[in-house]
Order: C-alpha cells, then structure tokens, then sequence
C-alpha cells in the first residue's frame, strides 16, 4: 500500500501559533486531519525574542494537532515573517560558452546561484531568489527560456532579504520542540497561495494579509509576483489604543474589537453603549461604540495608508502594472467589520475578504475555512507541493512510555540536537532525489540544509 503523502504546516504568528496536518483527496483538495492552537508567546511583530517561551507555545500547538488527528508530526513547513523581511527588484545575466547548446535548467540554476552571491547589509541573508521575466540576447519578455538557443541569458529577479539571526532563531525552536524544519516559505507567499485564484494573479492583485503583529503585502501581476512587504504594525496595535483609549485591561480590549468593533465609526449611533465590568468590585465602564469605532478606525487608516504606500511604490497606476483584480485582504484582521468598505474608500481599488475555502475539501470544518487561517492553509499546500512525509498515523509509531505532558526544558545545545534516526531519514530522502529534481530544487530548500547544518554543529 502506497503512503499517505501528510503534510504539516506550522504558522508562527505573534498573537497564536497553528499547527496543521492534512493531505490531498482523490478531488485533489485539501483535507485538514487536524489543528492544534496555542496563544503565541516569546514572538514580538512576528520575530521570536524569547527562544524559551515559543518552543513551549510550539509544542503545545504540534502535541494539540497530534492528538486532534491521530498523526505523529516528523517534520513542518514554517512561514517566515517579520518586520526584518524587505525585497529588492535585480537584474543579472550569464554570457553562455556555447550558444549552439539550447538553455536548460542548469543554466538557470546557474544565473540564480549568481544572484545568491550578491552582497547583502551586514547580518542579512537573502531568502527567495524568485526569477521573473528572462531576456535572451536582447529579446524581452520570456517567460519560458529552457529549450531555446542564446549566448546572453539576462533576467529580472525579485529577491527576498531577512536578518539571518531571525532566520536561525526560529530553525533552532523547531528543533528544540523535538521536530525538523522541512522547508521555509515567505508567509505573504503562503497566504497567497491559499485565497487567490490564477486568473486574479494574471489580471493584478494585491494580497493584504492582516496579522496580530505584521501587516504582509504580496502583489502579482501576469501571474508572477512582483513586490512583497512586510509592515510592522497589525491587530495587536488596534488593541493597544483600545486598551489605552478607554483605560481597560487587554483582555476587555480584544473582546471589544471583536464583538463590538467597525472600522466605520459613522455606523454606529450615539446611544449605542457596551458596559464593561469593573476590577475588583470597582464600577462598570460605560463605553460608546461610536468612540471605539474612532480609535479602531484611526489606526486602520494608518495600517491601510502604509500598505497603499507600498503598492504606489510598486506602480499601480502605470497602465502595464494595473491591478485589474484590486486588493484581497485576509488574516485575522480583514474579520473586522466594514474594513473592506474602508480599503475601498482610501484606495479607490475593488476589494475582496480571502477565504482559504477554496482549496479545502467539501466537508471541511467551517472554522478553518476562516481567514485567520489563511497562513496556516497556505504552508500545508507548500508542504504537500515538497511531497514530504511528514506525519505517520500514531499506530506505526512506537507507543511511548506513558507520561504526564510536559514542556522539556532545554538545558543545552546539546539537548537541541536532531537524534541519529531522523538525520538517516534526512539523506536517504536526499539520496532520493533525481537529478531532474535537484535542479529544480528551489533555493529555500538548500537554505534549509545550510540551517540544518548550521544547528547541527553548533557546540
């Protein structure tokens, strides 16, 4: 019997971390075997800055997922994200030594390992090398060159740049929660892979994924993307001005945007009020919905502002770069009501709310159809793409002696170690590999390998 080809995808966020095993059907679509949820500490603004805390939010989430599906999770794709993320637009080119001999991938491998090479900020690393446009010998606008004949291979690349400290903190996590990182994905990229369709990233789009901690931007246009960003700001700093506006504790601040918050403050009325009770016997707070509507939509405006920014810097408004489809927002905060009218309202684009539903599988819970989701989606349907094994059912593992779960302590380096068993695996599946394959391993993948050595023979 053939395995299951199970795929995990682990979506670090700032405000929860999502574990998510599922797999492909006979239909092709995504079935989800199972969640696990757990309130994301040590990660600021999508960075991790307490390494302790988020290996213990991590497990929590991988031991909720196990139980939920029955699955024993091996390795997760991981979204990458944070306010360290900038992308840069390069051109480079190779000069052929035999222009007779048609181009094949290994010419291409060869101009993007080139562009690999270029000389970052001290501390950064590049991250994605995404080629886009190809020119041979001075004819433009290729977008398929292998098999095709020329001795000046140029291209136009959209390279994505990290702190490579960032990078490293969040594989050293991975491996201390006692799992591999099978691959890294950009999480605009997940997201977006989740909730647009093909004929919107042909026709011009921009994905507005609003996090707790980072607001991310990817824009596509003829199929291919062409700008991301990462803004430091999301739903938490809504909260914060809540939580400092109407002088309450964080926890009321939360529930009041999301049960009772509109990013349109002309859509409430002015008796409308919500009480709050007290601390300690103190009295309820009074709160009017129309000034929480003020303070929640001041700082979307701000967010909205910074994104369109972004997008004007891009070139939307030069005839070749228009986004026919307009704007698709998504993540926790595109559930805030009315934001679509206010996305509409400040940069005149039409706009969609991104649910992940459209890759999921009919009888798919409907919770995970939400766009809070989309990240998470988005990383299961990358990890399937790398056809990893990287879940087994719980009855072809070795039962454990049983103990109480509990968060392992990481006393050292040492203890962070991945055991013999898993680095065996590891290069049989390298070995594995076909040489059409390696070729087309993307850069993510060798970057993954260069973490992995990295962890490994830290002292």
């Amino acid at each position: 019997m053939e395995k299951e080809n199970i795929a995990v995808g682990l979506d670090i966020g700032t405000t929860k971390i999502v574990a998510m095993i599922g797999k492909k059907n006979e239909y092709g679509k995504l079935e989800i075997l199972g969640v696990g949820k757990s309130k994301s500490l040590g990660v600021a603004r999508g960075v991790v800055n307490n390494i302790t805390q988020t290996i213990q939010s991590i497990q929590q989430a991988i031991h909720d997922a196990e139980i939920n599906s029955g699955y024993k999770i091996k390795d997760v794709v991981v979204g990458i994200a944070g306010q360290h993320i900038r992308s840069i637009q390069h051109t480079d080119y190779i000069s052929r030594t035999n222009p007779e001999e048609v181009i094949g991938g290994a010419d291409i491998q060869l101009l993007i390992d080139q562009v690999n090479k270029l000389a970052m900020l001290p501390g950064e690393e590049i991250i994605h090398v995404l080629p886009q446009e190809f020119k041979i010998d001075g004819q433009s606008e290729i977008k398929e060159p292998i098999g095709m004949y020329g001795g000046r291979l140029e291209s136009s690349f959209h390279v994505v740049v990290g702190q490579a400290s960032s990078i490293r903190n969040v594989g050293r996590c991975i491996q201390s929660s006692g799992i591999e990182l099978s691959g890294l994905t950009l999480e605009p990229l997940a997201s977006s892979d989740a909730v647009l369709s093909q004929e919107e990233k042909e026709a011009g789009v921009a994905l507005i994924d609003i996090g707790g901690g980072t607001t991310d931007l990817a824009i596509f246009k003829d199929g291919i993307i062409r700008h991301t960003a990462v803004i430091p700001f999301g739903g938490n700093v809504i909260s914060d001005d809540i939580k400092e506006g109407c002088s309450i504790i964080e926890k009321q601040a939360e529930l009041l945007k999301v049960k009772f918050g509109s990013a349109w403050p002309g859509e409430n009325k002015d008796n409308e009020i919500v009480s709050i009770p007290g601390l300690r016997g103190r009295e309820p707070k009074e709160i009017s919905l129309k000034n929480l509507s003020k303070i929640i939509h001041a700082r979307v405006v701000e967010i909205i502002e910074q994104v369109f920014t972004e997008i004007k810097a891009y070139g939307h408004e030069d005839p070749r770069k228009k986004l026919i489809a307009g704007i698709v927002l998504t993540g926790g905060g595109a559930q805030l009501k009315h934001i679509k009218q206010l996305v509409e309202y400040i940069t005149g684009m039409d706009t969609r709310i991104g649910y992940p539903n459209e890759h999921l599988a009919g009888d798919s819970d409907e919770e995970f159809s939400s766009p809070l989701y989309a990240t998470a989606v988005g990383l299961v349907m990358n990890s399937i793409e790398n056809k990893t094994q990287s879940a087994v059912r719980k009855e072809e593992t070795p039962k454990p002696k049983p103990t109480a779960y509990r968060t392992p302590i990481v006393e050292s380096y040492e203890d962070m170690r991945v055991d013999e068993e898993e680095e065996r695996i590891v290069e049989d599946l390298k070995k594995e590999e076909s040489t059409g394959d390696k070729i087309k391993r993307s850069f993510f993948d060798r970057y993954v390998d260069k973490i992995k050595d990295f962890l490994d023979n830290a002292e």
